[in-house]
Formats: structure tokens, C-alpha cells, sequence
């Protein structure tokens, strides 16, 4: 998950930061059916800053 997210996010390592947080995303979500509310929390985390990045570099996202 990445630390910082601002309105200065660099949209050139947009390709390599999505790839990434869809790979933990997908890892967090295949660790239970039933998330904890912490694993939630971290789902919820993760979520937004893949939406963060497509909203601000005008990237499509799909989960």
C-alpha cells in the first residue's frame, strides 16, 4: 500500500503503482471470505487509492 497519496501524485508511475495495489488488494481479498475488520479496513484503504489513482490520471479502473 502506498504511504502518501496527494494532489501531487506523479501520473508517470501510475502503471507500476496500480499493478501493485491490485496485487495486494487480491492478496488481502484471498486471505478469508470473512474479513476481519481490520483486513477490511485495509480492502477499504487500498480501494481508494487505486480510484484515487484513475480519478487523477484519468485511468480507468475495474476491480
Amino acid at each position: 500500500m502506498l504511504n502518501h497519496l496527494e494532489s501531487s501524485y506523479d501520473c508517470a508511475r501510475a502503471s507500476e503503482d496500480l499493478h501493485s495495489l491490485k496485487q495486494e488488494l487480491e492478496a488481502v481479498q484471498q486471505g478469508s471470505a470473512n474479513p476481519t475488520p481490520e483486513q477490511q479496513e485495509q480492502i477499504n484503504r487500498i480501494e481508494n487509492q487505486i480510484r484515487f489513482i484513475g480519478n487523477k490520471c484519468d485511468i480507468p479502473t475495474h476491480n
